[in-house]
């Protein structure tokens, strides 16, 4: 959804409630493309402070299905949006690259809903989701996932032989 500035920029003090529905499904960068499972409105409130200055606020909520760091099934994530982005008008493109102004989702005087909401889940993307706290994970030899059944592989310790000096320094410590 794209928001319109251009009147909210007219005049000096003017503020308006937007409720701007998300459109995209689906959240994709580098690590992936993760399905958006329910996803609220994000109420936005836009107020012109002079100069060609905006403030943006805004509230949302998102839940996005990453899979567990350990046994890949997926995690409902619940991202809970509190938007608060101050934007100048009078820069220009360039400017903003330079002053390394990171608010792709204006362009002109069209505020990109989908883009601010993806910025914010991006900064606030978890570093490791668990499906719960004592996840056993997957077999490395069936892939079974030993949270709900367990495999009859042999599980013998394969170690790294580029660690074979460090394995033995400490079979010498166990000695004494």
């Amino acid at each position: 959804m794209l928001i319109q500035l251009s009147e909210i920029l007219l005049q000096e003090g003017k503020t308006e409630t937007f409720n701007a529905e998300i459109e995209m499904d689906s959240i994709c960068f580098r690590l992936g493309e993760f399905k958006i499972v329910d996803k609220m409105p994000l109420t936005l409130q836009i107020t012109n402070v002079g100069d060609r200055k905006l403030e943006i606020e805004g509230t949302g909520r998102l839940v996005v299905d990453i899979p567990c760091d350990r046994c890949l099934e997926n995690v409902p994530t619940v991202f809970d949006l509190h938007i608060q982005q101050k934007l100048d008008m009078k820069q220009s493109e360039e400017e903003r690259v330079k002053d390394l102004d990171e608010s792709n989702f204006i362009t002109q005087t069209e505020l990109d809903v989908d883009q601010l909401v993806y910025d914010e889940v991006l900064i606030e993307w978890p570093l490791k989701v668990l499906c719960k706290e004592d996840c056993k994970g997957i077999c490395s030899q069936c892939g079974a996932n030993l949270n709900h059944e367990t495999c009859s592989c042999e599980h013998t310790e394969r170690l790294d032989p580029r660690m074979a000096a460090i394995r033995d320094i400490f079979s010498k410590f166990k000695e004494v």
